[in-house]
């Protein structure tokens, strides 16, 4: 188990949803918050992912609170049914920076029914984008249905693929039954505060006497 004044961010997503660019814009947005974050990221075979967030962070977050963590199996595994290899990262990580309260972590490429275990994710965001057409929605499923927090990134591209924006988040919000939808342009930072807002709103009342 991870201490518990370490709030744990689960974020998952299709390929390409943009799961990588939304932490990244989100990290200085919750460091500028007061909110001293660590990222572990999923991939199958590689650190790339990791990489790019160093990469793309360097003078913002240490390169050293950043892990990559190589799953080799089913994206799902690493985080929803056996989420040892990330809870280890997570420890390590901990233990080498005390200071850490916030932790980001990203999933591999995964589907719509991608959940997280709330072992490793106290609050769950999943992410698709308009590039996915206006009927991500309506295909349901547990990561659009159920997670705390559902962002509709890369609204910036919606006219260039016949996206309708406002059919993709009135059913979204339908599915979702009134659960918050957000959506961003994570290049531009439009929307992340509004998630930001989300998330923190979430470990507050986990916080709170009452939570």
């Amino acid at each position: 188990m991870l201490p518990d004044r370490v709030f744990k961010i689960g974020i998952g997503g299709p390929v390409g949803s943009g799961k990588t660019a939304l932490i990244e814009a989100l990290v200085p947005v919750l460091i500028a918050r007061g909110r001293t974050p660590g990222v572990i990221t999923n991939d199958i075979y590689t650190q790339e992912d990791a990489d790019h967030v160093r990469r793309t962070l360097a003078g913002t977050l240490d390169g050293d609170r950043v892990v990559g963590v190589e799953t080799g199996s089913c994206p799902h595994t690493a985080v929803r049914d056996d989420p040892t290899m990330n809870l280890a990262a997570a420890a390590e990580l901990i233990d080498r920076v005390p200071a850490l309260d916030v932790l980001l972590f990203e999933s591999g490429g995964d589907n719509l029914t991608l959940t997280f275990s709330p072992v490793l994710a106290d609050v769950y965001v999943f992410v698709l984008d308009a590039g996915e057409g206006e009927k991500m929605p309506r295909k349901r499923g547990p990561g659009t249905t159920d997670s705390d927090l559902l962002v509709i990134n890369k609204i910036d591209i919606a006219p260039y693929v016949r996206t309708d924006l406002s059919v993709m988040e009135r059913d979204a919000r339908r599915v979702r039954g009134g659960a918050p939808v957000v959506l961003t342009n994570c290049l531009t930072g439009t929307g992340v505060g509004e998630v930001a807002d989300a998330v923190l709103a979430r470990r507050d009342a986990l916080c709170s006497p009452a939570g």
